[in-house]
Order: structure tokens, then sequence, then C-alpha cells
């Protein structure tokens, strides 16, 4: 009676199968990992229209000086919250994001504002923190980052910076950047983009939202800027949670960062964000490396060139590697 029932325990273990692998967690070091400088961020806001901007400072302790990333949020995704997990990544690091709020709502104003409304915050958000009890930004190494509407403005303003009256760009990051049929931050041609900015340009291959027009026109003709990659990231069902590649993927959530607007955006934020991989070994790592590249020249291996540690995106549980992204590079 025992042995029948070790043989039907095992018949039913065998029937469910070995669990599932699991995602790769956060790198310990290097890019991407929480080799944090400053243990809390200093929030502030002045966001109350579409010419207004959210203050993200290192803190704990508060340095004098720090560079600054601009982070441009997707359409609607007006609230900082939708990123808040990749936002204090950056600042815990040592860098002031500068969100500026480019909308007023999801009707107001028209597209073809955005680079202005968004210019205009960047502007008063650097004048905000030359005064009062605010770490001092250096200008220097100035990163623009975006996601979907965001990445469209950044190349944008990574284009139109002097007209626009901001600091000039030394890195561009761009998350599945696109406009949809409201094109009015969107330009024919990047050629414009100067030759020493470096721009990563990350598309996912199930985007069903903007696809990968937008962001592999923005590498094909930004012709005078040679340091640009395109990074194609594709799904991977190996393990639970799979890897989607959808076009929501840098979401992370931290309600620390909810800047009270609760929109349709961000209601659809709440249903959709996820944390894994392609945060840590994507967008964050890319980010990361970018940084370090323009400011010291360091970790350049990461961020260009398709090489391994670029294309790496973690082990599965079980030690599998997570299928790596797809990088085109000039010339190619």
């Amino acid at each position: 009676m025992i042995h029948a029932w070790i043989s039907f325990l095992l018949l039913l273990l065998f029937a469910q199968g070995a669990p599932e692998p699991t995602g790769p967690d956060q790198p310990l070091e290097g890019p991407g990992s929480p080799d944090y400088t400053h243990a809390a961020v200093k929030m502030s806001g002045l966001a109350e229209d579409e010419n207004g901007y959210w203050l993200f400072e290192p803190d704990s302790p508060r340095p004098d000086s720090a560079p600054v990333v601009v982070f441009h949020h997707g359409y609607g995704a007006i609230n900082p919250m939708i990123y808040g997990r990749w936002l204090r990544h950056i600042v815990q690091q040592g860098n002031i994001v500068i969100y500026p709020r480019y909308q007023k709502n999801l009707f107001s104003p028209n597209s073809k504002e955005f680079p202005h409304t968004a210019s205009t915050a960047i502007r008063n958000a650097l004048k905000e923190l030359e005064s009062g009890d605010h770490v001092r930004p250096v200008e220097e190494g100035l990163i623009l980052a975006g996601h979907s509407y965001g990445g469209a403005i950044s190349a944008y303003l990574g284009v139109n910076y002097e007209e626009l009256g901001i600091p000039k760009p030394a890195g561009i990051l761009l998350a599945s950047p696109g406009t949809g049929p409201l094109n009015g931050a969107r330009l024919e041609r990047y050629e414009g983009m100067p030759e020493d900015v470096a721009l990563l340009a990350m598309v996912s291959v199930n985007d069903h939202v903007v696809g990968q027009e937008l962001g592999r026109i923005i590498f094909e003709t930004a012709v005078n800027t040679p340091q640009r990659n395109l990074i194609i990231q594709h799904p991977d069902g190996y393990g639970d949670p799979a890897l989607s590649a959808g076009h929501n993927e840098s979401y992370a959530l931290d309600a620390d960062f909810d800047g009270g607007i609760h929109n349709l955006s961000y209601r659809r934020a709440i249903g959709v964000a996820k944390l894994n991989a392609t945060d840590y070994y994507g967008y964050w790592k890319l980010l990361d490396a970018l940084m370090d590249c323009v400011r010291s020249g360091e970790n350049c291996e990461v961020a260009f060139g398709n090489t391994a540690p670029q294309r790496f995106m973690g082990r599965w549980s079980d030690g599998k590697l997570v299928r790596e992204l797809e990088v085109v590079v000039p010339g190619d």
C-alpha cells in the first residue's frame, strides 16, 4: 500500500512537471545594479500645468551638485509614479531628474506644442535648481531619456536644443519612441542631431502601440551622429513570468512618486507594469552605461558596439540565458 502511494505521488509530480524557471534578479554590480551612493530621494513638484515639472534630487547624503537627467513620460503617462522605480534608480546613483509635464491632460495642448512645453519646463527647472534649497545642477553631461511620445520629444530636443534654449545633451536614450497619429513632435529626418551626441534607440518586436518605425527612422537618418545604436528586444517565454517585448516594458511603479494624476494612462499602467529583466538588463543597464560613457568614458562597451555585455539580458533561474538583445550599428 505504501509503495502504491509513493508511485501515485511520483506520477502526480511527473504529470505536474517541474516548476518553471524564474527571471533574473537585478545584477549585483555594474550598470543596472543597486550600487547606490544615496539612500534617499528628495521630491518636489511645480507641476500644476503643462509647463510644469517634478524634481527628484539625491539625498542622504545630499551632494552640493549633481548631473542632470531629463525624463520625458509617454503620452498621458504624466504621473511619475508610472516610472518611479526607474526614476529612483537613476537618482540614487547621484543624478538630479527633471520630469517635465508637457501635457495638461490627454487632450491639451496640441502635440505640436509638446517640445515647447517640455523645453519650457526644463529651462524653468534648471533655474529653480540654481536657487533655494536644491542640489545645484551640473549641466555638462546632460542626458535626455524618454518613453513612447517622450522618446519622440527627446529626439526632437536633441536636434533643436539650441532653438529651444536648453543645454546641449551629451546622450539620449529612447524607449519605444513613437507618436501615433499625433505627430507634432515628429521630424521627417534627424540628420540635425549633433555628431557628438551618443544615441541609443530601443524598440520591441511586440510593440503594437507605436511599433518600431520611429526608432528605426531616427537611427537611420541621424547620419551625422556616428555613436548611435538601434537595440531590438525580442520576447522570451522560456520562464515565468515570460518577457513579452511590448510597448510599456519601461513602466516600473513606485507609489512614493505618486503625482496625484490618476487618469486613464495611470490606471492602465497599474494593470500592465512589471519589473523584470527588461528593466534591469535593458533600459536601466543601457541608460546607466550611456551616462558613464559620455561623462567618464567608462562602460562604453556596455552601451554601444553590439558587444556581449550590451546584448546580455541575464539568466533564468536554471542558468539558461535570457534571449539577448539584437543590436544594429551604423553600416549594418
